[in-house]
């Protein structure tokens, strides 16, 4: 395993906050392109994302909040890339724009394993260049548990003690109890959730209530 402990304490510095929060969430969108997703799969997926980028609903909550928003494509160990980077939403033309982005975006891999600690742990170290936020939310979607790399039981404690949500998108399916695996494993911080997509044709329709529900403010703990 890396040197996690070194990798937070520079997360941890680099999102000491600032006095006035230019925005109310940084929202980094991972995406998992591991070789159990196939070319239909992943299409549903960033099609699906950005169609919820577009949504109304969606745009108004972004806008609402001045979010910055990341997209990353994870895989395996040492298989993480930004290729979306971080972008300000502060109207409907920049959210029309961060979607057609999404939607552009090609894919990064499509052969390797599933490293969920280790896609946690490289999207915490992007948000460096959005500490004028007030929240930092990471949003992992993904249709199988982790299998190389750093366990994602082994990081997320540390990422929420370093001021992160970890909100899940468990795409049900390929693994039996995904969902609860999620729950027990990836997600961590305060009212963090993880909502179940019953195969990647419903993925859609939950990554566009996912967004509303992790982007507007919650005053309290929600199942």
């Amino acid at each position: 395993m890396r040197n996690l402990a070194a990798a937070l304490v520079g997360t941890a510095m680099a999102l000491a906050p600032a006095p006035v929060a230019a925005c109310g969430v940084a929202l980094a969108l991972t995406v998992d392109v591991s070789g159990s997703v196939d070319s239909y799969e992943y299409d549903l997926q960033m099609g699906g994302l950005a169609a919820a980028l577009r949504d109304g609903l969606v745009a108004d909550a972004l806008i609402a909040e001045q979010a910055a928003v990341m997209v990353v494509h994870w895989s395996g160990q040492s298989r993480q890339s930004v290729v979306v980077p971080w972008t300000r939403v502060t109207s409907v033309q920049s959210a029309d724009a961060l979607a057609d982005a999404v939607e552009q975006v090609p894919r990064a891999w499509r052969n390797f394993s599933t490293g969920i600690g280790e896609a946690l742990t490289f999207t915490a170290n992007q948000f460096g260049a959005v500490a004028d936020c007030d929240r930092f939310v990471i949003d992992v979607s993904g249709d199988g548990i982790s299998n190389e790399g750093a366990p994602p039981e082994d990081i997320k404690e540390a990422l929420a003690a370093a001021g992160f949500v970890i909100n899940g998108l468990a795409i049900e399916g390929q693994t039996a109890n995904l969902t609860e695996y999620y729950r027990a494993k990836v997600i961590a911080g305060p009212n963090a959730f993880v909502l179940p997509s019953f195969g990647f044709l419903d993925y859609p329709e939950k990554i566009k209530k996912k967004l509303i529900r992790e982007v507007t403010k919650q005053v309290s703990a929600l199942e």
